[in-house]
């Protein structure tokens, strides 16, 4: 765990107590496969009753937060950025490295057997880290709407699903958004798009739902007066909403492992997975060989 120190950096008592709980919490997301971004972290502070749920505090957490980081005190690793991210080529070794990492990565299209097809959307980019280890796991294809769905975008999306059907299949897109003016009415746009370039699709909204918010509790903020939306959102749902961040991010992957596994037959997939294994064991073997598999290639040219 990286802890570096960078700064001498002198702390109020009322600080290091945020730090030490920060850390907790961290920590305990860590031991269970996920990282946070600052603004979940945030919600986390917010849904325990450790700080106010004001845009003051949650600047202030931040400002401390960035200190105790630079300071050696809280894990480097524990707080991502999912917005900003370098890209490259990936490099091997050898050619007995490539195929290794082809083996590791092998991958058949198991859903090209199955009567639904599965996509996942989020509504913010910055959540896109919450749901990439259970649709990978799944081999579901997922994707950050960032708001309202670009025209561009939803259209390609239309014909993607448009050649499912025409191969059989139906579409299935679980959608997860905030539950505020808003977030509520992305999910209609994406429904009625989708039909308005063709593609009949199966739009299940599985966060963030008012059952969700009754049993989960998490924080409330005011429904902006300033959207064009609020006045309907408003007589359905009165004058709080609920952002998408405040739920733990092990109940997001349960919610959607829930909801692929809905659409999934298990018998199929499974005869699927058995044969991706014994190929990608070739590759493996390959892999392991490489040195006799290059000299009898190299020998027969």
């Amino acid at each position: 765990m990286p802890l570096i120190s960078y700064v001498e950096k002198r702390f109020s008592a009322a600080s290091l107590d945020l730090i030490r709980t920060a850390d907790a919490i961290c920590a305990d997301y860590a031991s269970q496969g996920f990282d946070l971004t600052l603004r979940q972290l945030y919600y986390q502070f917010v849904a325990r009753g450790f700080i106010a749920n004001k845009q003051t505090e949650y600047k202030r957490l931040g400002s401390i937060v960035n200190d105790a980081r630079l300071a050696g005190l809280l894990d480097w690793s524990y707080i991502v950025d999912r917005t900003r991210n370098l890209r490259g080529l990936s490099h091997w070794d050898n050619p007995g490295s490539v195929i290794q990492s082809a083996a590791l990565g092998y991958r058949t299209e198991r859903w090209a057997d199955q009567p639904h097809r599965v996509e996942v959307w989020i509504e913010k980019d910055a959540l896109v880290g919450v749901i990439t280890d259970v649709c990978r796991r799944n081999d579901v294809d997922y994707f950050s709407c960032r708001g309202y769905t670009s025209q561009s975008e939803l259209w390609g999306a239309a014909q993607r699903l448009r050649l499912y059907e025409r191969e059989g299949q139906k579409p299935v897109l679980i959608h997860l958004g905030d539950h505020d003016p808003s977030g509520v009415d992305m999910t209609r746009d994406i429904s009625e798009r989708l039909a308005l370039f063709g593609a009949n699709v199966d739009v299940r909204r599985i966060a963030l739902n008012m059952d969700q918010v009754e049993e989960h509790q998490p924080p409330p903020n005011p429904a902006k007066l300033t959207d064009s939306r609020a006045q309907g959102y408003i007589r359905a749902h009165g004058r709080s909403s609920w952002e998408l961040d405040a739920l733990e991010p092990s109940l997001l992957d349960r919610l959607v492992e829930d909801e692929i596994w809905a659409w999934r037959d298990a018998a199929l997939w499974d005869r699927a997975t058995r044969a991706m294994e014994q190929e990608r064991s070739l590759l493996e073997r390959v892999s392991a060989r490489w040195d006799e598999v290059s000299a009898f290639v190299g020998g027969s040219s």
